[in-house]
């Protein structure tokens, strides 16, 4: 048996085609889930006709039936002079205690307050929570006290799930094995499973993880065209898409004036397209949703609110992830003000690496059965209800080297896919420790970003999980964070040298000269400072020192008959440093004697013009970005050797460390072959 008959005898009018979805889409502006739905109902076959008349027969039922936006009046008019007429709109229903009624609003057809049977109410609860997509048969009758709604609601029919059976679910479940069912859910989002391979399938599974998971943070930055924000957009009626651009705490959180919750609390997932728009015009807006991610509430007023919705933040990298890793970190499209909040970021639960999924062509999309959208968004919001955060100390325990919101960020990503593939709870042990290593690596990719730019806070970054039963430790690693060195393996030319310092913006980072010397008459020359005078007259010491003590280091270095040209690159966009003098010094005497540096060097500390060495500044941080680097080789200042107890042992002993007392000394040991 197929897996497109094994879901069509286990859940008959529950699934539908997904090419037939494609087809018809293309020519109706109507929701995929609401377009899904009448597929089921007609098109829930494996016979061609069969298939055929039923698409026709829910084309019919869109073009004669569906509700505009821009042709709400014209059907209005319709049920005036026809007296009855059948309608497809969205239909949400309050209760108006003044008359003691039920009153539905159609959202396309424009009207309000018209009286609806509390049988109806009853039955699909949903018109209350939001409301639903139905088909409804009007008719036309005007009150002679004019109190009420000319409009009456003869007949209400749900066209999406008005309820639903978790043990149908449940017990269907059990028909399929874990990469069957796997299969099946990359189907219900339109994708062809058979065309990706199994981390690209764990990818697309995690984007549904804020569907079931409750107060869910996730963040996704990759190439456009790979669907990130179609999952948010298409795939639920209780999921929101918010476009780039400026928002505010009123429509996120909560409305002061109207006393009415936002966005977090009428969906079930916010979502936040193009990141590198998103911009507040409240000023606490970003700490208000830092608080909000953290823990799920906010305070506005003398209230504190609670809210469920899970945050999704997607965007473009324009850049490969090599150069971002090099020159900055994966966190950086996000808007200025945003982009170096560690705080932020530390309550990101989970990174799905973007890059890693290639851009939709038409192959990718599925001509097979899935679930119906409703039918599959249903199921996901039932699943929020339940909880499988603790299911992972059945059968292991995390590492030493996660503090507390690494651990609720793994438990919740665990608890997310547990949800979407063992629904039913039945799983083994190896199951467990495959969804665990999923959500260690997606965690631990947010902690390398933090480490990036927070340093030593967030040094702990070698996550694990310890079987309970053998006591045995298991360690997840991050693909990207693999080669890609900003310090290349072996030996560079002569003038070319590596520091590690702190920038203009106040934030560490790895620095690059280059030194090109010429036959001339003793020129000097730099380019790449900017305009920060603080670091041009740094190297202009640096220059001068160079020249006053020449001879005190080598005979054969000439100030006069030669010109250089020093070059300074911010590899890490930190902003220039003025404490650059004692490296150009460096440099300036390899590049005159044509002797290289040593093999994956650093230097460390600067100087005054007459030669006093200082001391670096929290050394700890300083060789955690030497060790991001790429550097196997640091010399330091001697003064800075009482620092060492502040470095973590692991730390330190990454490094051949040396250290120098003076200038001189300093060159001596950075070209080792004086």
């Amino acid at each position: 048996m197929t897996l497109d008959e094994k879901l069509n005898t286990v859940f008959p009018g529950r699934v539908v085609r997904k090419d037939l979805t494609k087809l018809i889409k293309e020519g109706q502006n109507v929701p995929i889930y609401v377009l899904e739905y009448l597929l089921g109902m007609y098109c829930a076959t494996s016979e061609e006709g069969l298939i055929q008349e039923g698409m026709e027969r829910v084309k019919n039922i869109l073009s004669s039936n569906y509700v505009r936006p821009d042709e709400g009046e014209k059907i209005k008019s319709k049920i005036r002079e026809t007296g009855r007429y059948t309608v497809i709109d969205h239909v949400g229903v309050k209760l108006n205690e003044k008359r003691d009624v039920y009153e539905a609003s159609f959202s396309n057809l424009g009207i309000r307050n018209v009286t609806v049977e509390p049988d109806y109410v009853k039955q699909y609860e949903k018109l209350l929570c939001g409301g639903i997509w139905c088909i409804l048969q009007m008719e036309y009758a005007v009150d002679e006290h004019g109190k009420e709604s000319p409009f009456k609601i003869m007949s209400l029919k749900p066209i999406q799930m008005p309820n639903m059976d978790m043990e149908e679910i449940f017990q269907g479940r059990k028909e399929f094995t874990k990469d069957e069912w796997i299969d099946v859910l990359i189907r219900s989002t339109g994708m062809e499973p058979a065309r990706f391979d199994k981390n690209l399938k764990w990818h697309l599974l995690a984007r549904l993880i804020p569907m079931v998971e409750n107060n869910y943070n996730v963040c996704e930055l990759g190439p456009r065209g790979t669907g990130k924000s179609h999952v948010y957009k298409e795939l639920s009626p209780n999921s929101i898409l918010i476009s780039g651009g400026q928002t505010t705490v009123a429509n996120l959180f909560y409305n002061m004036s109207t006393r009415s919750v936002g966005l977090v609390g009428l969906w079930d997932v916010v979502a936040f397209d193009e990141v590198a728009g998103i911009k507040f015009k409240d000023k606490d807006g970003i700490q208000i949703m830092k608080d909000f991610m953290a823990s799920g509430s906010f305070a506005r007023g003398k209230e504190e609110k609670n809210a469920n919705a899970s945050m999704v933040f997607v965007g473009n990298i324009n850049q490969s992830v090599e150069v971002l890793l090099k020159v900055s970190h994966l966190f950086d499209p996000f808007p200025e003000g945003m982009n170096q909040d560690t705080a932020f970021f530390d309550r990101m639960h989970h990174y799905i690496p973007g890059w890693e999924i290639p851009k939709m062509r038409p192959e990718f999309f599925t001509d097979s059965y899935g679930f119906i959208v409703d039918y599959a968004a249903e199921f996901f919001r039932e699943m929020r209800k339940r909880s499988f955060t603790d299911a992972i100390y059945k059968y292991f325990r995390p590492g030493n080297n996660l503090n507390q919101r690494d651990t609720i960020g793994v438990k919740k990503t665990f608890s997310g896919l547990m949800k979407l593939i063992y629904p039913d709870g039945v799983y083994t042990k190896e199951d467990a420790a495959e969804v665990l290593e999923y959500a260690l690596t997606g965690r631990r990719r947010v902690k390398e970003q933090l480490k990036k730019m927070g340093g030593m806070e967030f040094y702990d970054v070698n996550f694990s999980y310890i079987d309970n039963e053998s006591q045995e430790e298991h360690f997840v690693s991050v693909p990207e964070m693999g080669g890609g060195k900003l310090i290349p393996e072996g030996i560079g030319k002569p003038g070319q040298i590596y520091t590690v310092a702190t920038g203009d913006a106040g934030r560490k980072g790895v620095f690059k000269m280059e030194l090109q010397v010429v036959k001339g008459s003793g020129k000097y020359s730099k380019t790449g400072l900017g305009s920060v005078s603080g670091a041009k007259e740094g190297i202009e010491i640096a220059f001068q020192y160079f020249r006053a003590n020449a001879k005190k280091i080598s005979g054969q270095i000439s100030t006069k008959e030669m010109d250089y040209h020093l070059n300074v690159q911010d590899l890490q966009g930190v902003g220039m440093s003025e404490d650059l003098t004692l490296t150009a010094v460096v440099a300036l005497c390899s590049g005159a004697m044509n002797i290289p540096v040593q093999e994956s060097l650093v230097i460390l500390g600067t100087m005054t013009i007459g030669g006093t060495i200082k001391k670096v500044s929290n050394l700890a941080d300083t060789l955690q970005v030497c060790l991001d680097a790429g550097a196997k080789r640091v010399i330091m200042p001697a003064s800075s050797a009482g620092d060492i107890s502040t470095v973590p042992a692991e730390l330190f002993s990454k490094f051949q460390i040396n250290f120098y007392s003076d200038p001189e000394d300093a060159v001596r040991k950075s070209l080792g072959k004086i």
